[in-house]
């Protein structure tokens, strides 16, 4: 894609990806409202062990909060390291901050909806999952685009993914959930900053670590809905289990990609 010869040039790239924003957005938009399956609930992996209903899909949340808390301490300890040069100002580790936040958030949300799955319960799963992807949005932004546009759009990305969330929450409780803006809100942070991945250069090295952060995400999806088939292989583990544990080792290959590093600037 980036060797057409109508995207070598910067300007044209951002063109592009304005226009192919406009396109996802009218296109999750003027489709049907998307309810929730209620069927979504009744995962593969029943079992009770050590009294924790659902054990696996509960405790398998763990390593998401720990990598998330993990991250938050890392941003800590870079900012305040002399001589470091994961990110050019201080303020460009704001937006990665709020997306460990989020994690360790989402892993609470996860393990509280996954005692007792529920629509209800469920909300409190995909409120801090719509913080954490647009804050990946953002932190993208800042570094590829515009380090103010990216800061300054920060908090209406998460107003904006929480909104998601409660307007679902919302027309369920009217009766006719719409989860349309709730996916635009996941998918589309993922797919933008894989483009911008692939058009627009990085001012640190190691930026191309990304692309595996988007191909676990992919994976996540992949094993989630194939959640019952992975678990009648041998009854050990489902694959909402392995997307909880995939989702942790996304979120620390993106730590990963933090430490290791280096500003253009320094270089």
């Amino acid at each position: 894609m980036a060797t057409l010869p109508f995207l070598r040039a910067r300007e044209n790239r951002l063109r592009f990806l304005s226009v192919l924003t406009v396109a996802f957005i009218a296109l999750v938009l003027f489709r049907e409202p998307i309810s929730q399956d209620p069927e979504y609930h009744d995962f593969a992996d029943q079992r009770t062990l050590v009294g924790i209903p659902h054990t696996l899909n509960v405790i398998s949340n763990l390593p998401m909060g720990l990598v998330g808390l993990y991250g938050m301490l890392v941003i800590a300890f870079s900012v305040r390291r002399a001589g470091s040069t994961s990110f050019q100002t201080p303020a460009d580790s704001i937006p990665y901050l709020f997306l460990f936040f989020a994690l360790v958030l989402t892993g609470i949300g996860s393990a509280y909806y996954h005692l007792a799955p529920d629509t209800p319960r469920l909300f409190w799963d995909r409120l801090p999952m719509s913080i954490a992807f647009m804050a990946y949005l953002s932190a993208a932004i800042t570094e590829r685009i515009d380090r103010r546009t990216g800061l300054v759009a920060l908090i209406p990305f998460l107003a904006s993914g929480m909104l998601s969330v409660l307007y679902w929450r919302a027309t369920e409780l009217a009766g006719a959930g719409d989860l349309r803006f709730y996916i635009l809100a996941q998918s589309y942070p993922t797919l933008f900053v894989l483009l911008m991945v692939l058009l627009l250069p990085s001012p640190y090295t190691h930026g191309r670590m990304l692309i595996t952060v988007t191909a676990l995400y992919l994976l996540t999806r992949l094993v989630e809905i194939g959640d019952a088939t992975i678990f009648d292989l041998g009854n050990l583990i489902s694959g909402h289990t392995i997307k909880h544990l995939l989702t942790a080792v996304a979120v620390y290959w993106i730590i990963l990609m933090l430490k290791r590093r280096k500003s253009h600037l320094a270089a």
